[in-house]
């Protein structure tokens, strides 16, 4: 079974955003997907370094990437889920990604067009993660 880790630059400094995050990691506790802070005293090249560090499959978060609709994400997770690989769903520092070359080749997925502030982000892509979870359960999380 592959598991899932969602990377952040930086703890949320808001409290309301924080609670979110935390309500979600603990429901997405038991299903294979885990929530990871890096310090936001992280340089984005030692983030990005670190992130390139891991083993399995890397994916950035940016609004040039992929959109994928609720089913069509949910999918992707279940695929994820059913593989032996560990993938990686990392949120950029607030600057945005640094020009690396290691950077320049990986898969990229979007929440929206828009740009979100990166706490926000997380906490979008975090309850797209349950969703994604409940509905390959078939409850009736979503109502689409």
């Amino acid at each position: 079974m592959g598991r899932i880790t969602l990377h952040v630059h930086g703890a949320p400094r808001e409290r309301a955003m924080n609670a979110l995050i935390e309500m979600y990691a603990q429901r997405l506790q038991s299903r294979g997907v885990r929530y990871e802070f890096h310090s936001s005293k992280l340089t984005p090249e030692a983030y990005a370094e670190r992130l390139l560090a891991q083993s399995g499959m890397l994916y950035l978060l940016d609004e040039a990437g992929i959109r994928d609709d609720s089913m069509a994400f949910a999918q992707r997770v279940e695929t994820w889920t059913l593989s032996n690989e560990t993938v990686h769903l990392a949120i950029g520092p607030a600057e945005g990604w640094p020009p690396l070359d290691s950077l320049s080749n990986l898969p990229r997925l979007s929440l929206s067009a828009m740009t979100f502030p990166h706490e926000l982000a997380a906490v979008v892509l975090i309850e797209q993660l349950y969703r994604a979870t409940e509905i390959s359960r078939g409850s009736k999380y979503h109502k689409a």
